[in-house]
């Protein structure tokens, strides 16, 4: 399979082909409102107003998996994430990014790429809180370990890098200049 044989719901319950974004280079990222890293909302929305004109689509996904830190609704999420962060960009229905319900487009997207381990200052931090809180669920090898964890998918279709939580947007700007 593809990337573009997959779909996905917008928060506004609208159904979404990726094939619709054929062409382009996509940005997709499983997000939370309540979590140590929902400030990366603020870079994502700088990609996405620098180079949604030159052909970046960032896509949430918002999940209530780690810790419960999106216990809302998809409308309370998008009323967040739009009066906290000015988000422009294209918000999801809320899914499972993990576990026996994952949404297919994100098992899709574990199968295709490895966990690389966490960087920045950041990554002690983190692997030690999930070391310690979610043992099972880090020992895992390809699965998403945390909120903010994103792919990077170039104008064909190919899944070009896994970007962990600890990866701020701004420092993955380079890579989507690259694409695009």
């Amino acid at each position: 399979m593809l990337i573009y044989d997959y779909q996905f719901i917008k928060n506004d319950g609208t159904t979404v082909n990726l094939k619709d974004f054929e062409g382009k280079v996509l940005l997709l990222v499983n997000t939370a409102s309540k979590c140590g890293f929902t400030y990366q909302y603020e870079g994502l929305e700088k990609l996405h107003k620098a180079y949604k004109d030159k052909g970046l689509v960032i896509i949430g996904f918002p999940c209530n998996q780690f810790g419960e830190q999106e216990p809302g609704t998809d409308s309370e999420i998008a009323e967040f994430c739009k009066s906290n962060y000015g988000v422009d960009f294209i918000m999801a229905k809320k899914i499972n990014v993990r576990d026996a319900d994952i949404h297919p487009l994100f098992k899709y997207l574990t199968e295709q790429t490895t966990f690389k381990g966490f960087s920045g200052e950041k990554a002690e931090m983190l692997t030690n809180h999930l070391k310690a809180n979610f043992p099972e669920s880090y020992m895992q090898d390809n699965q998403i370990k945390w909120n903010f964890t994103k792919f990077l998918v170039d104008k064909n279709g190919k899944i070009v890098e896994r970007f962990e939580p600890t990866a701020d947007p701004e420092l993955i700007a380079s890579a989507i200049e690259k694409l695009l």
